[in-house]
């Protein structure tokens, strides 16, 4: 098991204080120099509520002690008051507890809280990023905007189970059964019609053109049960919508100042307005926090892990990092290799062909991530390489591989510059 040396040359901080968080209480160790034997060190614990008035005794108690740095692990939500009031007075690391989890003693609150103690007095953690309080509220108002979202389609996926049940098969013709047109069907079943042909005329736009398949679809028994829930359902979709639109105006207020950032950021492929704002929410937007576009790679977890042991590398998976851009980047990845011409689709298919499809999704994403560092870091939009860029890079390269296919095919290749 590692063990922290208590050696003066590897201490970073004479006075070190841990703190160990629960719901009810906390316990604070302070770390400092022995008054009694040199060379050794006295550890002062005390208990302290959570109330803010215990929260100021316990900023009193470590002020008095003149602790040079504070260290407590991000426990569930409790962290949050003492962070907040703490941080301004104090030099305050809020750590990740997966980072201290393999290296434990004897597990007892006094015990963790020494350990912390010890671990800031050497410098063996590193602290978590806690953005200024108007990026937290941003925060707050994305990430709730996003459960928002979530609970409108499963509220959709509810109404199409209902469907299924009256045998009616619109899911399969309609992509979007909450659409115009699918309203319009929905709303004339819920009033009493029942004539599959007439119910298929209501369609618009290019659904018109599958009205063949919606006569055929529209063949079930849809009772008057069935029209009570999907009027609920129906209804439900709206209440969330309508609850997502004042997310949205709230966001859209706090983010006037930063209408060139998300016009940059839209720029990005398969990055619009709301995956705009969710980047400057978990991000803060400002770039000063990483001070390269792989550490926020790296943050977000899309880079390739390490795992090397006894000179052999292991699979390396990507780490954990922040899921919310995560997942986001995902889903822009995904809509970016749509399109054939671009940078980014030729890149995908290129590692697609030798490292499968999943892999070369991440390695899109974690471009994604170096593209969004590079436009919020130097404040300008998103400069597409081209699908000829690798060609351009390396044109031999790409010579030797048409040869390579010719030769396959049992044909030969010359190569002659055209003449200008």
């Amino acid at each position: 098991m590692a063990r922290l040396q208590d050696a003066k040359d590897e201490v970073i901080h004479l006075r070190s204080a841990g703190v160990d968080l629960g719901k009810r209480f906390l316990l604070a160790c302070v770390r400092a120099p022995s008054t009694k034997r040199a060379g050794s060190w006295s550890l002062e614990t005390e208990r302290f509520g959570t109330t803010t008035a215990e929260v100021r005794r316990l900023l009193a108690w470590l002020v008095e002690r003149q602790v040079e740095v504070v260290v407590m692990e991000a426990t569930s939500d409790y962290w949050r008051p003492v962070y907040y009031l703490l941080q301004p007075h104090l030099n305050l690391m809020l750590v990740n507890p997966a980072h201290l989890k393999g290296i434990r003693g004897r597990k007892t609150d006094p015990s963790d809280a020494a350990f912390l103690a010890r671990a800031g007095a050497s410098g063996m953690v590193m602290a978590s990023f806690v953005p200024r309080r108007d990026i937290r509220e941003l925060r707050d108002l994305t990430r709730r905007r996003t459960e928002l979202a979530r609970a409108a389609g499963w509220e959709a996926q509810r109404l199409e189970k209902e469907l299924e049940d009256t045998g009616m098969k619109l899911s399969s013709v309609l992509s979007d059964v909450t659409g115009a047109s699918g309203r319009a069907i929905l709303g004339a079943l819920i009033d009493g019609e029942r004539d599959p042909a007439r119910l298929a005329d209501l369609a618009v736009g290019r659904a018109r053109n599958k009205i063949p398949e919606l006569i055929e679809a529209l063949d079930g028994e849809f009772t008057g049960h069935h029209a009570f829930m999907v009027r609920h359902y129906l209804d439900e979709i709206d209440r969330w919508k309508t609850i997502i639109e004042t997310f949205d105006t709230r966001v859209a207020t706090l983010l006037t100042e930063r209408e060139r950032d998300l016009a940059n950021l839209a720029t990005i492929p398969g990055i619009g307005r709301l995956a705009g704002e969710i980047i400057v929410a978990e991000t803060g937007g400002d770039m000063a926090q990483f001070p390269s576009a792989h550490r926020l790679a790296s943050w977000i977890g899309v880079c390739p892990g390490q795992n090397e042991s006894a000179g052999v590398n292991r699979s390396g998976r990507t780490r954990p990092g922040n899921k919310n851009l995560k997942r986001l980047l995902g889903i822009a990845a995904m809509v970016a290799i749509r399109k054939k011409d671009s940078y980014l689709g030729v890149f995908f298919r290129r590692l697609a062909a030798r490292r499968g499809g999943k892999r070369a999704l991440v390695a899109v994403m974690h471009k994604l991530a170096i593209a969004i560092w590079h436009v919020l870091h130097d404040k300008a939009p998103y400069r597409e390489l081209g699908a000829d860029h690798f060609t351009r890079r390396d044109p031999e390269r790409a010579m030797r591989r048409m040869v390579k296919e010719a030769n396959s095919l049992g044909l030969t290749v010359r190569f002659e510059p055209i003449m200008v």
